[in-house]
């Protein structure tokens, strides 16, 4: 077969039947050997009887949520390609043909584009047109390279075996999301044709709330971008601290009629402090990430994380280590020219802030290079976990190629009289 229409449905009987008729007909009029699905989430109003008298196969998802009744429908679909859509008759179910042909060339992902398509007067609320869908879209640009231009579509083609293979996880709304930085960051082949959008034809309620689903769409954006969520701000800072506390270590700064004394120096030091934290979070990011699986390799980070060694990264907290203490010593003796009496803060801080701040970063480098160092730990030796399940598959595979090879014994259960 080579493609499944998959419509998730929640209590969709005003439309689902013409959904269904739409997508069946569009195939029947191309010449495409297909099927729709309709993966029902837990319908109460008939819809599930409405598709079926319609030609569709409908697939019970009981786990809730848009993601999870999807991942229902494209793991029972049979085709070779699936294009996922709503059935709320929004999405124009005869054009299918522009997906498959795509798809056919090679593509692993078609994405439709409502904004080139067209989208008729009240299918789309002002707040997802004007704010909403562009905003996300663009923060999807810029996290991670890719070129689509409407990241929320709802109606997408794809090779089922390419989509199944990203290992696909979230359950609500933000699945529209995942599916996109996934292809994008696995280097599938991801491409767009222009699809329309008409309002839906139901009278109740849409399931989307707008905010708390576009805050889920933003969170998984940032979650699986740690350069825009730690790196970039962090940098930043950390630069931005590192040139006001220079600037202010050898006296105060005046621009125009404003001047910055050891107040600012502080805060210049909390940014410092704050920035490199972040950019350290960055690094364990990316590394637990790579090894999980959740995230492509980073070349680079791999270089750095070879080059920075757990020896040199002990080393260089060590000279921030030195620096600072030995800024701390020049304090105790401007304390002691002093006679140990009232210090001038604007002379003393400029001394104990960048002392202070070099110690923070000294501790921060040498508790960084030891974390990184136990997330790069590969097992090399099976443990006891291993040796019994590899012993468990050979003997199941021992049984299943000679029936009179016997089972090992139970263990008998315990008495449960005696157990009191």
């Amino acid at each position: 077969m080579e493609l499944t229409v998959v419509m998730p449905c929640l209590n969709e009987a005003e439309t689902v039947e013409t959904c269904v008729r739409k997508a069946l007909a569009c195939m029947e009029e191309h010449g495409i050997d297909g099927e729709v699905v309709i993966a029902d989430n837990g319908s109460t109003d008939g819809s599930q009887q409405l598709a079926r008298d319609a030609g569709a196969r409908v697939v019970h998802v009981d786990e809730k949520g848009y993601g999870n009744a999807l991942m229902g429908g494209i793991r029972s679909a049979r085709g070779r390609y699936v294009i996922m859509g709503d059935a709320d008759d929004s999405y124009d179910f005869t054009g299918l043909l522009p997906f498959v042909e795509q798809l056919r060339d090679g593509a692993d992902l078609v994405m439709g584009n409502r904004f080139k398509g067209g989208i008729a007067p009240g299918a789309m609320p002002p707040l997802h047109r004007y704010l909403g869908n562009p905003v996300l879209s663009f923060v999807g640009r810029l996290f991670f390279p890719s070129k689509i231009g409407d990241f929320h579509c709802g109606l997408r083609g794809f090779r089922r075996e390419s989509i199944l293979k990203l290992g696909l996880q979230t359950g609500g709304m933000e699945f529209a999301s995942e599916m996109v930085v996934k292809s994008t960051l696995q280097g599938l082949d991801v491409r767009e044709v222009p699809t329309t959008l008409a309002p839906d034809g139901r009278t109740r309620p849409p399931h989307l709330r707008s905010w708390r689903d576009g805050w889920r769409h933003l969170r998984f954006l940032l979650l699986y971008s740690p350069r825009w969520l730690f790196f970039i701000p962090g940098l930043a800072l950390m630069l931005f601290g590192l040139i006001a506390g220079a600037a202010l270590t050898f006296g105060p700064v005046e621009i125009g009629e404003l001047a910055f004394d050891v107040d600012t120096l502080v805060g210049a030091s909390a940014m410092v402090v704050i920035g490199f934290q972040a950019v350290l979070f960055a690094l364990f990011t990316k590394v637990y990430a790579a090894e999980e699986g959740f995230l492509p390799p980073d070349r680079r980070i791999k270089r750095l994380v070879d080059v920075i060694t757990l020896e040199k990264g002990l080393v260089l907290g060590g000279l921030l280590a030195l620096a600072g203490l030995i800024g701390l010593v020049a304090s105790l003796v401007h304390w002691q020219v002093r006679s140990f009496g009232e210090l001038n803060p604007r002379e003393s801080l400029r001394l104990v802030v960048p002392s202070a701040t070099a110690l923070i970063m000294s501790f921060q480098t040498i508790f960084a290079a030891l974390f990184i160092s136990i997330l790069g730990i590969r097992r090399t030796r099976e443990t006891p976990v291993d040796i019994a399940a590899s012993a468990a598959e050979e003997a199941a595979e021992a049984v299943s190629k000679d029936p009179e090879v016997t089972r090992p014994a139970a263990e008998p259960e315990e008495d449960p009289i005696r157990s009191r």
